[in-house]
């Protein structure tokens, strides 16, 4: 799915109205009524107090909308306009009126504290104040409405974005932003929701359609998408009947040192259950028995040297190599890691100890051959690229050293994120879960495998993101947050690969209801 920018909805908006014949007032209404009709399809008619909150331009006037059609069947509406400003679009003025057309009860100003009304725990409001549009933070008793909101614990639906959070940087204060149980996005979903720093401020979003023209959403190329299952279908590589394990390619995994061949254990068997056709691992000689031990699957080659890597050499030729896991910092270890990146001509993914080495030693960069796939944690990101003012910088500062590596980049989080060529590819799998020691050496594993499959390595990094994110997601349902381990996503590959296929489930209540009606 593709996430526009703040100008591109405007233009979107411009194209719609151009090409459909229809004016801006028309396609508010039509935004309106489809913020009017998830209400109306949840609610069915239920008498909770529902206050509608509306700001002076076009935000507002889309809360104008959906309060009239409210009215208009019979729900019990209560109307504010935050009156923040003398400034007011056409838009809002012709809504305001045919409000006072449909109902005595006309809305309510208000100016300031004093003017604040009573909300109840079990009512709802409807966040309509600000919009994309806002360029500077709210006034200070407008920042006092939201926390008055925050403060009654009633549900919050904002429309389209949060009031008070921009769709393009942080906001400067957190109590200038309406904190929102829900938020329906008109058409896509805002970067912003996806972003450590402002994810906070809407639990759950979804993206409701307006009717903006087919093809101006087609033809409008974006920086950022969002990827989910429809995007992964035309990415999956169905295999041949005839195809055998040397169509699959060779994973070598280096990595390992004295009480960390985990690392490489974890990443070699995600490589092979992510489909690698053969998984050779590479470790210090303390790695070969428990290697041949516990992983009968794959090949083991070990260095000279007991405890760490000191000399990476082997004879065989990967498809694919992922490197860094549990490998250490050692000075040896460097130099070893640094004749390989000179020498190395396959496919590569970097992790762990390797990109901390990296960025101890920048020049190393340079080695780097173009499509270079780096999966940082944060603080390994922050290592890597430098320190960052909020998240907008650190994507800048991402986008800027893949551009000058010519490198991919995964920075993990809660939405991993992946940039190449100047895109962002937001992953929308995954959760708090995989917050445990191992995954990472997993993500590591799956993308390695991907790559020796014969995906690219951007599709590699973007499939490998959603499968192991997909995984957890499955693997959760049986552990729990806390129980869940590196293990789990490993086992469950399987079935994050089965679930692009599963077909949406019908509920058959309504069915089983009408049967019983008629005996």
């Amino acid at each position: 799915m593709k996430i526009f920018s703040k100008e591109q909805i405007y233009k979107g908006d411009q194209v719609t109205a151009k090409r459909q014949k229809i004016s801006s007032t028309e396609l508010m209404e039509r935004a309106g009524v489809q913020i009017f009709n998830w209400i109306h399809q949840r609610m069915q008619g239920a008498q909770v107090p529902i206050h509608v909150f509306c700001g002076i331009g076009n935000n507002g006037g889309d809360g104008l909308v959906v309060a009239r059609h409210l009215i208009i069947y019979g729900y019990n509406v209560h109307t504010y306009v935050v009156n923040c400003s003398d400034k007011r679009t056409e838009d809002f003025l012709v809504n305001y009126d045919r409000i006072k057309q449909t109902t005595k009860k006309w809305p309510i100003m208000l100016n300031c504290e004093a003017d604040f009304p009573e909300i109840g725990p079990d009512d709802i409001i409807v966040d309509a104040v600000f919009g994309i549009g806002l360029n500077r933070p709210a006034n200070e008793w407008v920042k006092g409405l939201f926390q008055h909101f925050r403060a009654s614990k009633a549900f919050t639906l904002a429309i389209d974005l949060p009031s008070g959070l921009y769709a393009d940087q942080i906001p400067e204060d957190e109590n200038g932003v309406v904190w929102a149980d829900y938020t329906l996005s008109f058409q896509s979903p805002k970067l912003v929701f996806f972003l450590p720093q402002t994810s906070k401020y809407t639990v759950q979003w979804e993206a409701i359609d307006i009717g903006i023209d087919p093809g101006f959403l087609q033809e409008t190329e974006t920086e950022v998408e969002l990827m989910g299952k429809l995007e992964m279908l035309p990415i999956y590589q169905p295999r041949d009947k005839f195809s055998n394990k040397g169509s699959y390619g060779h994973a070598l995994i280096i990595g390992g040192s004295y009480g960390k061949i985990g690392a490489v254990m974890l990443s070699g068997r995600a490589a092979l259950a992510s489909g690698a056709g053969l998984v050779t691992t590479y470790t210090p000689k303390c790695g070969y028995i428990p290697l041949q031990s516990a992983f009968p699957e794959a090949m083991t080659i070990t260095d000279q040297d007991e405890n760490k890597l000191t000399n990476i050499d082997f004879d065989i030729e990967p498809t694919a190599i992922g490197i860094g896991m549990g490998m250490g910092t050692d000075k040896a270890t460097h130099e070893a890691f640094q004749d390989f990146l000179k020498t190395n001509s396959s496919a590569l993914v970097i992790d762990a100890d390797a990109i901390n080495l990296l960025s101890k030693h920048k020049d190393d960069l340079k080695l780097l051959k173009p499509q270079t796939v780096l999966t940082p944690h944060p603080k390994e990101l922050e290592r890597l690229i430098g320190k960052w003012k909020n998240d907008f910088d650190k994507l800048k500062k991402a986008k800027a050293f893949s551009k000058k590596y010519k490198c991919i980049l995964v920075i993990k989080g809660a939405h991993t994120i992946i940039v190449f060529d100047g895109k962002l590819y937001v992953n929308s799998t995954g959760n708090p879960g995989l917050a445990t020691a191992g995954t990472g050496d997993v993500l590591t594993g799956i993308i390695t495998g991907l790559i020796c499959q014969g995906y690219a390595p951007l599709t590699a990094s973007v499939f490998g993101v959603y499968l192991h994110g997909k995984s957890a997601d499955i693997a959760v349902e049986d552990y729990g947050y806390q129980s869940l381990t590196a293990s789990h996503v490993i086992e469950d590959l399987g079935r994050a690969y089965l679930s692009l296929f599963e077909k949406p489930q019908i509920p058959q209540v309504a069915n089983e209801q009408n049967e019983q009606d008629n005996s």
